[in-house]
């Protein structure tokens, strides 16, 4: 078994494509701006971002409401220097809720929403800088 990938479910399809993309800096699979799906891949590893049109899965399984309420996800990404990406997505458009801060002592942190509410964290694991 192998995870594919993780996909989020949004209602503001095209803006959150943006954020994947041109904030977060993510590589987009086929360029589908619109949805109603895509799919995002950082340089490196082989994990992914998806996301989907709510109303493509309220279809299939006919229960997913219209309003989410509450943090339902958190999308993590590494990133080798936290001071130095975060300063690039800020000029980006992003705005952090937290960080760059230490979260243990093995670790960086910083998060983010993107446009539906979305929780992401990027990390920078300090074990990995020696």
């Amino acid at each position: 078994m192998e995870l594919a990938q993780v996909r989020l479910l949004v209602t503001d399809f095209a803006g959150c494509y943006r954020f994947y993309s041109e904030v977060l800096g993510l590589k987009p699979q086929s360029g589908a701006a619109e949805g109603p799906y895509e799919k995002f891949s950082p340089v490196t590893g082989s994990a992914g971002i998806a996301l989907q049109d709510r109303t493509v899965m309220a279809g299939i399984l006919g229960e997913l409401g219209e309003v989410v309420t509450g943090h339902r996800s958190l999308v993590v990404l590494r990133v080798d220097d936290l001071d130095t990406y975060c300063e690039q997505i800020v000029s980006r458009g992003a705005t952090l809720l937290h960080g760059p801060a230490p979260m243990t002592e093995r670790m960086r942190v910083a998060h983010l929403k993107d446009p539906e509410g979305n929780l992401v964290e990027l990390q920078e694991w300090l074990l990995m800088l020696g």
